[in-house]
């Protein structure tokens, strides 16, 4: 084992110590009471959560505000030095402060805890010091399990910093739950990207109307050929006289199915055979209020390229893998 190896592997095995300490924290007072109590004063406001922290806490808190954002509660960051030179304005009353600080003694956070006690906005901490001056003047202090940081000198904030990462997208979660935050309210948060594509409505990206291939049970090879020809999915659907879908034929059933008829005069393969004599019955099928993400796992789990959208057992739509992976669906 290289020096390298064993620093990582120690640097590991610290925050391994540090998250057994924090789960083990929050199962016990006071941590326990202070979670639960900061749930609800986040719930419960009626502006935004303030975010705020300087260095590696302040990069920490940064991305929890974007988390939050994300995740169905209205946050931003405010720089504790911006604030002390007027962006103090944005914090209004109706916000709650959340507050991060290792040490609890941060000098340019006072400025910003100060403004709430002025105006009465409940302010959260997370320390690691229970007894450090911005712990004391909040309304509700989480502090965090005493942890030795990954770097070797004990200087540079790592585990610390990991602590309160997990801590506060835990209570993002929390608040995600309690507000029965769905796949269809992350979609209105993440249009973009890999993540929006996946959260989009199979209604909203199928093929439908005229594109849809389909035929009666009693078309011939040929005409089922045709459709497959001039659709190019793949696929055939077969449809009853109620339009509902009985099968579908695909061009591996097509290529067995001639394979087949070697001995057969081509008129007769074409012409004498019909689609429901070649269809596949009870064909996999999706739910137009489907998300993207799960139309995707569907087809890769039953090994297809290609299902009809059904609505009361008539296609609607139809969706193809090549169609969810050129869109970004992963």
């Amino acid at each position: 084992m290289t020096n390298n190896d064993k620093s990582v592997q120690h640097s590991i095995s610290i925050n391994q110590d540090g998250l057994s300490a924090l789960c083990a924290a929050v199962d016990r007072e006071p941590l326990k009471t202070g979670v639960n109590n900061a749930i609800d004063s986040i719930f419960k406001m009626h502006g935004r959560l303030i975010v705020t922290g300087l260095g590696k806490s302040g990069h920490i808190g940064s991305k929890l505000a974007a988390t939050f954002s994300s995740t169905g509660t209205p946050a931003y960051f405010v720089h504790p030095s911006e604030a002390s030179h007027g962006d103090l304005g944005m914090i209004q009353s109706g916000d709650v402060v959340l507050l991060l600080s290792w040490s609890g003694e941060t000098r340019e956070l006072t400025d910003i805890a100060s403004y709430t006690r002025r105006f009465g906005i409940p302010l959260i901490v997370i320390t690691g010091n229970a007894d450090s001056r911005l712990a004391r003047s909040a309304d509700i202090t989480l502090t965090l399990p005493k942890a030795r940081e990954a770097c070797p000198f004990n200087l540079a904030p790592t585990t610390s910093t990991m602590l309160q990462l997990v801590l506060g997208d835990a209570l993002a979660v929390a608040l995600l739950e309690r507000r029965n935050f769905d796949e269809t309210s992350f979609h209105n948060f993440h249009p973009g990207g890999k993540l929006g594509a996946s959260l989009t409505a199979v209604k909203d990206i199928m093929h439908k109307e005229d594109a849809l291939p389909l035929v009666a049970p009693d078309a011939p090879v040929i005409d089922v050929i045709s459709e497959l020809s001039r659709c190019n999915f793949g696929i055939v659907g077969i449809v009853d006289q109620t339009r509902d879908l009985v099968g579908v034929v695909t061009d591996g059933d097509i290529r067995r199915y001639l394979a087949s008829q070697a001995q057969t005069s081509m008129k007769t393969a074409m012409n004498e055979t019909y689609a429901a004599d070649i269809m596949t019955r009870e064909p996999t099928s999706l739910d137009p209020d489907w998300l993207s993400a799960k139309a995707l796992n569907t087809l890769q789990t039953r090994r297809i390229s290609a299902a009809f959208v059904l609505q009361s057992g008539k296609p609607v739509g139809l969706i193809t893998m090549l169609q969810l992976l050129q869109a970004g669906v992963a």
